[in-house]
């Protein structure tokens, strides 16, 4: 998992023979996801509260056996119903774009939740049941995926993984291969079902936050950078480009998310941060109402603990000291009258009866290869009762000790943007979207562009209320599939 801070993981290929074959995509898969926060009543702590933990969990490194590279993070936000099994089952997973791994808790588990207040039914996965599965042993080339051969895995042996996460939580468990049920696109707004091969977790034990009921979920998806990832694996079997987006709407929770290239609308990127865990990049400067803000040079190096992270599964936004205090001072001075007050004993508040984007002024975000980012006064500012609005913009230092030097962009200000992952370019862009609407995704080998649509197949969910529709392209001659 990632981080889990505020009101803010895929089908997996077994040919591990064609690493380094070149990418073909021909098919297309969708799946819908569910905003965790969707219809529910919250506390503004609440929020800030799973930012909090995610902040940890990023921050932290990993003991994960199959790779060991990857900061896992818990997503918070969004969640997709999946099918596993033969015959298929239903199981909810949180999405995320900082983890690296997928897993499900499974029977026998010790310390699962039974029940979650996010009104989903929770499902243990038993191998037993299933006419498909299949363990994953030592010997296999999945489990040496990273490092070679792992510390006591022997021939014969189940292949283990074991993930600490940095607030305490942490999930073990052991490698299975099985058919995971996904919708293929097969044309505008049209799928057809399928299934394919996904090896993955299967949870045996979980603690601390991952055994509470309050935010249960069946498992995690993973969308990191690592080879373990799900879409690492799809890439690297030639099952999907490494690329994918997203874009998320604040006003359902609905959106986008699309493996594959973007055809509409055209994006462009800023460069990955090199040999980093997660979506690293770099940030030039920060502009309020068009002037830019004084901090100091070092503000936005990246480094160790250190740089901007674009992170889905953050609520908030949040800046290291001497950049929070500056933004903050700056765009108050525009209305030097408020009578600020605290809320919930974390949110700088105030009264303001008028239209705050004619009030206040925009934020602009500059990156790398002259790529900016606009969040505007009704984002960063959120209202919590008539009249009463708090800021969104938040204090790292506040979080976490060891995160104090981090920039951490979530969904604040990724909101109602298409938001491009290109791992084959290695770089991330983004354009202002009306993400209730669609977009067009090529397919490679055919060379045809499919639309995709955030509310087309709602007829086909159970999920209909702020779903978010999850959609990549796969080769038509294989199985397989993928999500947010």
């Amino acid at each position: 998992m990632v981080m889990k801070m505020d009101l803010g993981r895929w089908v997996l290929c077994f040919c591990l023979l064609a690493l380094f074959l070149p990418t073909i995509v021909s098919g297309n898969a969708v799946f819908r996801v569910q905003h965790k926060f969707k219809g529910r009543g919250k506390s503004l702590n609440a929020l800030r509260a799973h930012d909090t933990r995610r902040h940890g969990r990023i921050l932290s490194a990993v003991d994960l056996p199959l790779g060991g590279n990857g900061h896992p993070s818990e997503a918070g936000l969004y969640f997709a119903k999946i099918g596993i099994g033969t015959p298929s089952k239903d199981y909810y997973v949180q999405v995320d774009t900082g983890s690296d791994i997928l897993w499900v808790n499974c029977a026998g588990c010790d310390r699962c939740p039974t029940k979650s207040d996010l009104g989903v039914d929770l499902t243990l996965y038993d191998m037993k049941a299933s006419t498909t599965s299949d363990a994953v042993g030592c010997d296999d080339n999945f489990c040496s995926l990273y490092d070679g051969p792992l510390p006591g895995c022997k021939p014969g042996l189940q292949c283990l993984y074991s993930v600490l996460y940095g607030d305490g939580s942490s999930t073990t468990g052991y490698f299975v291969q099985d058919f995971v049920q996904y919708n293929r696109i097969s044309g505008n707004f049209q799928t057809t079902p399928t299934n394919g091969t996904v090896v993955f977790g299967c949870g045996n034990k979980q603690s601390g936050e991952l055994g509470s009921s309050s935010e249960a979920l069946d498992g995690i998806l993973g969308f990191g950078q690592a080879n373990s990832s799900m879409l690492s694996q799809l890439a690297s079997s030639g099952k999907v480009k490494k690329v994918f987006s997203h874009c998320l709407d604040n006003v359902d929770g609905g959106g986008i998310f699309a493996i594959g290239e973007v055809v509409e609308p055209k994006v462009n990127i800023t460069p990955l941060v090199q040999n980093q865990a997660h979506y690293n990049v770099v940030m030039k400067e920060i502009e309020v109402g068009g002037d830019p803000l004084d901090v100091p040079s070092d503000a936005f190096e990246s480094g160790d603990r250190k740089g901007t992270i674009i992170d889905s599964g953050t609520t908030l936004a949040y800046f290291p000291q001497e950049v929070y205090v500056p933004l903050i001072e700056k765009i108050l001075s525009q209305q030097p009258d408020l009578r600020l007050h605290t809320v919930e004993q974390a949110f700088t508040c105030f009264d303001y009866t008028g239209n705050v984007d004619d009030g206040f002024p925009t934020v602009t975000l500059h990156f790398d290869k002259s790529i900016s980012l606009t969040v505007y006064p009704h984002e960063y500012l959120f209202q919590v009762k008539e009249f009463e609005w708090c800021i969104g913009w938040q204090n790292s230092g506040e979080q976490t000790k060891d995160g104090k030097d981090l920039t951490l962009l979530g969904d604040l200000v990724l909101s109602n943007k298409l938001v491009v992952y290109d791992l084959e370019k290695q770089g991330i862009g983004w354009v202002e979207y009306n993400c209730s609407s669609s977009i067009k995704v090529k397919d490679e080998r055919s060379g045809s562009v499919f639309r995709v649509g955030a509310h087309d197949l709602s007829s086909s969910y159970s999920l209909t209320s702020g779903s978010i529709l999850i959609s990549l392209l796969l080769p038509i001659a294989m199985l397989h599939s993928f999500i947010y």
